[in-house]
């Protein structure tokens, strides 16, 4: 099994900044693309950064610029640098990781999720 832990999330004032950290363990061959996602009260999980094992990194428009994703390969670990926050990035976010276990396909899992909100 694998077990993703989220760790960062909290309240801060709007323009300001936050770190999530995503530490994988457990049964893992090698983690192929590493990912955030966000889910607001009332709406779909959507989307914020991807990062591939090599380090292509991809993000949508709402965040470009703001948020920056990276990695660190020894230690499964990914992170989300949030800067320029605003109100509207309020969300529950998702750390999710494609794992090979060595056998068979890769397996998606994903984090407990941790919470970001973002006074005006």
């Amino acid at each position: 099994q694998v077990q993703l832990v989220e760790s960062g999330g909290g309240l801060v004032q709007a323009g300001g900044s936050l770190r999530l950290s995503c530490a994988a363990s457990g049964s893992i061959f090698s983690i192929n693309a590493m990912g955030w996602y966000r889910q607001a009260p009332g709406k779909r999980r959507e989307l914020v950064a991807t990062i591939t094992s090599g380090g292509i990194t991809n993000y949508p428009d709402s965040v470009k610029g703001r948020f920056t994703i990276s990695r660190d390969n020894a230690k499964n670990t990914v992170y989300l640098q949030l800067n320029s926050l605003k109100p509207e990035d309020t969300a529950v976010y998702y750390c999710n990781a494609l794992v090979a276990r060595g056998v068979g396909a890769p397996v998606g899992y994903w984090g407990q999720g941790t919470q970001v909100t973002v006074s005006s």
